[in-house]
């Protein structure tokens, strides 16, 4: 990837990238039987679904509006779940849906009437709580006390409400086949009593399984297993990060380096808590193309966004060269939950989305402009 060829700052899918992803995903969904749909939370990008839909063809949506982008753009009825549904949406989450899945007894309940309505068949089901995840950061975690995301195993009694045709679960989070290992245990402990009633189980996002590290192999046996001992249950995956894992990067640019008390910050012309969030909300720190993290090298830098949240920085990296306003930063791995998660705080430019062909060519797909920023205001 040429990044001089690129506009800065820009969003850059890596067609080739994504294409090994998507392989990956398609081998696994062959090889076990079970279902990979994209969870558009991680990734929504649309004008890239006709090649997302060479591999999968389903999807999986937390509102209306994914919901309605699934139909129209993945060309496909959506899986569908939300902490809640509001009367004026229900109508049009039913249009657009093949799956619902309800966080709670009482939403169902209250929305049973108009599922029945429906010319079309809805598969409902419920979202359940294991109380077990392994996901140690609380913003991420779904399973800790008191959480409002689900129903525990103790609310169902010995019998689920008529018509429940599938469970869901979500309790990962860029995790491993260990921990979904774990996690099976737990719903099979809490939840299985209720498998031979229902026809399909979702087991959520947060199955990393493009990553390197992933242990495919683990995942593929696990899966195997459990359709053995289920073999009437559609099992079905939902992972967003894992479509778009390391497929691509943030192109930004140095516009002023500043220092206060010995410590050198780059100023960006982008902002963390704008472009990516998830710097500050995990938080993590991403990888620099040519950079390393620590203070091991001889040119040390924050980063800086050009927000004016005095938190807006993260670092810090080292550089074999002095920067210098006009050199590029590329921020790696910035294609999962940044595009669907950037908003126009303080009116800052928004990144540009672009893909890089296979072919080596730089394709733009969105340029942001002022009308966007004030339509969405008023």
């Amino acid at each position: 990837m040429n990044y001089h060829l690129i506009p800065s700052p820009c969003y850059v899918i890596d067609e080739s990238l994504l294409i090994r992803n998507l392989e990956i995903i398609q081998g696994v969904a062959k090889e076990t039987g079970v279902e990979v749909i994209l969870a558009f939370k991680g990734f929504a990008a649309w004008k890239v679904f006709p090649l997302i839909r060479r591999y999968v063809r389903g999807a999986a949506a937390s509102s209306l509006w994914e919901a309605r982008l699934a139909y129209e753009k993945m060309k496909t009825y959506a899986h569908t779940y939300s902490p809640a549904y509001t009367g004026e949406e229900f109508k049009d989450i039913v249009r657009y849906s093949s799956h619902i899945t309800f966080n709670s007894l009482s939403q169902y309940h209250k929305y049973l009437p108009i599922l029945r309505q429906s010319r079309r068949k809805i598969s409902p089901g419920l979202r359940i709580n294991p109380e077990h995840s392994p996901v140690s950061t609380s913003l991420y975690n779904p399973c800790s006390p008191g959480s409002r995301l689900g129903v525990v195993a103790g609310a169902l009694g010995d019998t689920l409400p008529e018509g429940i045709e599938g469970f869901h679960f979500h309790a990962l989070c860029e995790s491993s086949s260990h921990d979904l290992e774990n996690l099976l245990e737990a719903v099979e402990q809490k939840f299985g009593r209720f498998f031979s009633s229902i026809k399909w189980i979702n087991m959520g996002g947060g199955h990393l399984l493009t990553r390197k590290e992933y242990d495919l192999a683990h995942l593929k046996t696990l899966l195997r297993s459990f359709k053995k001992r289920y073999p009437h249950l559609h099992v079905i995956l939902e992972p967003g990060a894992a479509f778009v894992w390391e497929t691509g990067v943030l192109v930004a640019t140095v516009e002023d380096i500043v220092e206060n008390n010995g410590i050198k910050t780059a100023i960006l012309n982008v902002s963390f808590t704008a472009h990516m969030p998830d710097c500050l909300e995990m938080p993590y720190q991403p990888r620099i193309a040519g950079a390393q993290m620590g203070n091991g090298g001889p040119y040390v830098y924050r980063m800086g966004g050009n927000s004016c949240l005095a938190g807006d920085f993260v670092g810090n990296w080292s550089f074999d060269k002095e920067l210098v306003p006009g050199d590029r930063v590329v921020f790696e791995d910035m294609i999962h939950y940044t595009m669907v998660k950037t908003t126009f705080f303080n009116g800052v430019t928004h990144p540009s989305l672009g893909i890089w062909t296979k072919n080596n060519r730089f394709v733009l797909l969105r340029r942001f402009t002022y009308n966007d920023y004030k339509n969405k205001l008023s």
